[in-house]
């Protein structure tokens, strides 16, 4: 088990220049980025970064939420209900009310199977693939405390217990020790 506090991640800007990001987690080979888990905020109505070969899943972490549309799609983004689409479709986000929603992001070569991305509470999550648990608010997992926005990464069984629930994003098809486990 491997647990990452907000002194490990790193700020950078967004792709397209819009705003930042605070990547948690790079798995990346020379053959390009297998997985990402970042935090952001859309702040304001405008346009996605568009990662070629990539699939996204989003889960608004706070505020009101906004609306995903581009070609083909159209997608309601409320807070704790995770959301996939293609990385490489240009959207745009819409409905943002001028208020700020946050956001957490898996985003996995398309080369990979699809990742599960659940909210847990109080639950035994089963061992299989790379599981990623980002914090909502303070809990155990497996015993250890955990704080607020720390991230919880595991190739075996997850125990969680308190108050908060967790992001739980399951991740096959890594190679193996990616992860740095």
């Amino acid at each position: 088990m491997r647990h990452l506090t907000q002194a490990d991640y790193t700020r950078q800007a967004w792709k397209n220049g819009a705003g930042t990001t605070t990547e948690m987690l790079r798995i990346q080979t020379p053959a390009g980025l297998l997985l990402r888990l970042s935090r952001a905020a859309v702040v304001e109505d405008g346009p996605f970064s568009v990662f070629p070969g990539i699939a996204r899943n989003l889960t608004v972490l706070s505020g009101p939420g906004f609306r995903l549309t581009g070609p083909g799609l159209d997608l309601r983004c409320d807070p704790l209900v995770p959301v996939a689409f293609p990385g490489d479709l240009p959207v745009v986000a819409t409905e943002t009310q001028g208020q700020q929603s946050d956001d957490f992001n898996v985003m996995t070569a398309v080369s990979l199977p699809a990742p599960e991305v659940i909210l847990a509470q109080n639950d035994r999550l089963p061992a299989g693939g790379l599981l990623a648990l980002y914090a909502l608010g303070p809990v155990t997992v497996n015993g250890a405390d955990v704080a607020r926005s720390d991230l919880i990464l595991t190739e075996g069984e997850a125990l969680l217990q308190g108050d908060w629930p967790v992001i739980a994003a399951r991740i096959f098809g890594l190679p193996p020790a990616e992860a740095g486990l």
